[in-house]
């Protein structure tokens, strides 16, 4: 257990029992000489290694020498002389009374055989001193040994190390000592700075108070003396203190600037100015060229906002084309025919809500009597129809559906209102484009036309003293209405003027040329009266037979009639008011008339039971007659 720790001589030692080291108490009192005497607090004097009074807690310290005695320099290296220091009394702990200090004569070594034996090997590696430490505690930390308080004990902030002022060669002060546990921890007393010359002993530990015992606060540290010029040097740790605080730092100054060349300064700047010009051109340049771009592609910068009208109501003047076709579109319809091996589309108009159509004969004719017809409303829906009734020589006919609700029946005009100029709306479908609304004006009244006799026998021409009017009309157009300016229906479209010069009801296949031709809606009223109620139709007639190969102004009566019988017919109208075979009729109502085709016209314009006045030449002289116009069944 004691082994490595050197004996105290004069204290009673016990073989077998450890004993507790007490931590040394360093003090320095300057002798009469001017040298620093150590002494030991709880212990012999340093030095001389003389034993102290018997205590439980003294322990010899250590001499600050290396080997037997610190060497001296520039004292031919032998070792320091001794001074005997004058006797103090130290008290040692738990001993009553005072025990003399023995004293160590200055300059005299101590003998051989009392040098204490070192507490560790030399270090081979030259380790910078950390202070002495003893066999009663490790090394201590690089960290600055701060005193802790005990729990509960105010801590005061530590005074900060002197600095040694020693002489040459002299070592740091060692460590500050720890207060036991649970004394206040005060401020430590500054060491003494050393001031003796060369040689003086570096100053020992200082001693740690006892337990309970406050420590004061150590004086301020005076300016370190400057080393001789002549001291050897003694490596990078010869002033290193690790628990000194770190000195203060000097703020950094800004070396003067070294002043510049005019020249080259005025240079710079131009260099600069020149380098900033060329970059703004560049940027300038490349700005402007985006610009450009942009105002050459959209006309402008950003995205290009075209002026344009706010909304406004879908409402439409009621006598205004917009608002005509709004009100008429519903009730017109597009008709798909097919049968016999032929198809066909036209166009039809609701004539009231029990499902009645009106239409051209011409085109339900493909349908014949097992054909099918289907008819498309303007709002997509589809019904099947049937026919009612037809007749070719006025090219009417009408169908009806059924199942069909809400209807909404077209009102009709008068055509014999009708005055040239007057504007019109014609609503079809143009090869199969349902809902087309066409407009223009009423180009002629009672114009005679004559369309069909794909027969060969005539019985399929029609006779219609038409309305000729200028509004596009196309082949699908076919049996929709003409409306005049208030949307009331004044002719069915029934043919048009081809570019090849022939007048068909479907008017070939090369389009309107502003030629078109509509049933005045009076002669189709009363014909769709008479098929809605019999299913076929009465002509007016006058009872004669006409020369259709005659090429004279007006329509000659016929030599012979066309079935073997009499040109006039023996009691007839026309018997009655003094017609004979030859005559020519000129005239009809005071109208000219110019061919055989256009007497039939006239006299179809009109009602059976209608009186005519018919003016006529015979034999070279001018004759006026009048008659009741008589009915046939429309064969």
């Amino acid at each position: 257990m004691n082994e490595g720790k050197p004996g105290t001589p004069g204290a009673s030692e016990e073989p077998d029992g450890d004993f507790e080291l007490a931590r040394p108490n360093s003090m320095r009192s300057p002798d009469a000489a001017g040298t620093g005497v150590e002494y030991i607090a709880d212990g012999a004097a340093q030095a001389t290694g003389q034993p102290t009074a018997s205590a439980p807690h003294a322990a010899p310290t250590e001499a600050p020498a290396s080997g037997a005695g610190a060497a001296v320099p520039g004292q031919g290296g032998g070792p320091a002389p001794t001074v005997p220091a004058p006797a103090t009394e130290v008290p040692a702990p738990g001993v009553t009374g005072t025990v003399p200090a023995p004293a160590v004569a200055h300059g005299t070594p101590p003998p051989a055989a009392e040098q204490p034996k070192p507490l560790h090997d030399p270090d081979p590696y030259s380790t910078p001193p950390y202070g002495e430490p003893g066999p009663w505690a490790p090394a201590p930390p690089v960290q600055h040994p701060a005193a802790t308080p005990a729990h509960g004990v105010p801590m005061s902030a530590p005074a900060v190390a002197p600095e040694a002022v020693a002489g040459l060669g002299a070592p740091p002060a060692g460590p500050a000592a720890t207060p036991a546990h649970g004394v206040p921890m005060g401020a430590s007393p500054a060491a003494p700075e050393a001031v003796a010359g060369p040689g003086t002993p570096p100053a020992a530990p200082a001693a740690t108070p006892a337990h309970g015992l406050p420590m004061s606060a150590p004086p301020a540290a005076p300016e370190p003396a400057p080393a001789p010029q002549d001291a050897p040097a003694a490596g990078p740790w010869a002033r290193y203190d690790p628990w000194a605080a770190p000195a203060a730092v000097a703020p950094l100054q800004q070396a003067d600037p070294v002043e510049e060349d005019v020249k080259r300064r005025r240079g710079r700047r131009r260099r600069a100015l020149v380098g900033g010009a060329l970059v703004i051109a560049l940027v300038s340049g490349v700005g402007g060229g985006v610009v450009g771009v942009q105002l050459e592609r959209n006309g402008g910068i950003g995205a290009v906002e075209l002026p344009q009208a706010g909304v406004e109501a879908p409402d439409r003047d009621p006598d205004s084309v917009a608002g005509i076709a709004a009100q008429a579109l519903p009730s017109v319809v597009t008709l798909h025919v097919s049968g016999g091996g032929k198809a066909g589309t036209g166009t039809g108009f609701v004539l009231d809500d029990r499902g009645h159509i009106l239409t051209n004969d011409h085109v339900v004719e493909p349908a014949g009597k097992n054909g099918d017809i289907t008819v498309t409303f303007h709002s997509g829906d589809t019904a099947e129809a049937t026919v009612v009734g037809r007749d070719s020589g006025y090219d009417l006919a009408v169908v009806r559906v059924k199942g069909v609700r809400g209807l909404t029946p077209l009102p009709l005009g008068n055509s014999d209102n009708v005055q040239v100029g007057d504007p019109v709306v014609a609503i079809g479908a143009p090869f199969d484009l349902a809902g087309t609304v066409t407009s223009g004006i009423i180009s002629a009244r009672e114009r005679p036309i004559t369309a069909g006799g794909e027969n060969g026998d005539g019985s399929d021409v029609s006779y219609v003293d038409a309305l000729q009017t200028d509004a596009p009309i196309n082949p699908g157009n076919s049996g929709g209405p003409l409306l005049d300016g208030k949307g009331r229906v004044v002719g069915i479209n029934s043919a048009i003027r081809s570019a090849d010069g022939g007048l068909d009801p479907e008017g070939g296949q090369s389009g309107s040329i502003g030629l078109g031709f509509a049933i005045p809606i009076n002669q189709g009223k009363r014909v769709a009266e008479e098929l809605i109620e019999h299913g076929k139709a009465t002509h007016p007639v006058i009872g004669i037979t006409l020369d259709m190969e005659y090429g004279g102004d007006g329509a000659r009566v016929a030599a012979e009639g066309s079935d073997g019988g009499p040109p006039v017919s023996t009691g007839g109208p026309g018997a009655k008011a003094g017609i004979r075979p030859g005559d020519v009729i000129t005239e009809v109502d005071g109208r000219p008339v110019h061919s055989g085709e256009e007497l039939i016209v006239k006299t179809r314009a009109h009602r059976p039971g209608d009186r005519l006045e018919l003016t006529l030449e015979r034999n070279g002289e001018e004759r006026t007659v009048s008659l009741v116009l008589g009915s046939s069944d429309g064969d």
